[in-house]
């Protein structure tokens, strides 16, 4: 138990860094010492940075993975569902920094692709099951073609989930995410699935308003 502790600790100080200042630029020496251990005590778990590395990234998307399960497997109504994917997403693109991102693809590009298989397998995948099923409740306009609204919508998803694109913005990731989910959306829900996001998206306003 304390060995997992160690390790928790471990890849939290090291993703902290890794964030602030990419992969190729931070030493095990400085992890090291933001821990106050020695290295042989960061050797021990984790046998190379790039081992480090993918321990990081793979404890990122098993967290996010069971995450959206649990949203797809609740009781709320697709829009909600959806909703709150989008806003987890956002959440989790808006700490990826754009040096963390280059580095990857530059100096680990095997861990890269199974990045990119995550999020056509276990993000965008679940995106299209639920508009399937939300196009046989009836939550969508009859005449809204599914392939290209699904097509559409993972296309700005694919932009703004790189970080590089979305430091050129003036908004943060979650809003754009928010922001993408309301022009497609309105437009495309049926009148009383969009009465439903407009009240759930009046009371979020207001609630953040308030904090």
């Amino acid at each position: 138990m304390e060995e997992k502790k160690d390790e928790i600790r471990i890849m939290e100080a090291a993703a902290d860094r890794f964030m602030d200042a990419g992969l190729y630029k931070v030493t095990m020496d400085e992890i090291a010492s933001d821990l106050r251990v020695s290295k042989k005590t960061i050797y021990k778990s984790f046998p190379s940075k790039e081992i480090l590395l993918r321990s990081i990234v793979q404890s990122m998307m098993h967290r996010v993975e069971g995450e959206i399960q649990s949203i797809i497997s609740s009781e709320k109504p697709f829009e909600e569902k959806l909703s709150s994917i989008l806003a987890l997403v956002g959440t989790i693109v808006g700490k990826l920094s754009h040096p963390f991102m280059r580095d990857i693809q530059r100096f680990a590009p095997g861990l890269w692709k199974e990045i990119e298989t995550f999020r056509r397998e276990k993000i965008f995948s679940k995106i299209f099951q639920m508009l399937r099923q939300a196009r046989k409740e009836g939550v969508f306009r009859e005449d809204l073609n599914i392939d290209l609204f699904y097509l559409v919508l993972t296309t700005a998803m694919q932009g703004i989930m790189n970080p590089l694109v979305l430091s050129q913005q003036p908004f943060s990731a979650e809003e754009a995410f928010k922001g993408i989910f309301r022009i497609l959306y309105e437009g495309a829900l049926t009148d009383d699935a969009r009465k439903r996001f407009q009240l759930k998206n009046n009371t979020l306003s207001s609630h953040e308003t308030t904090r």
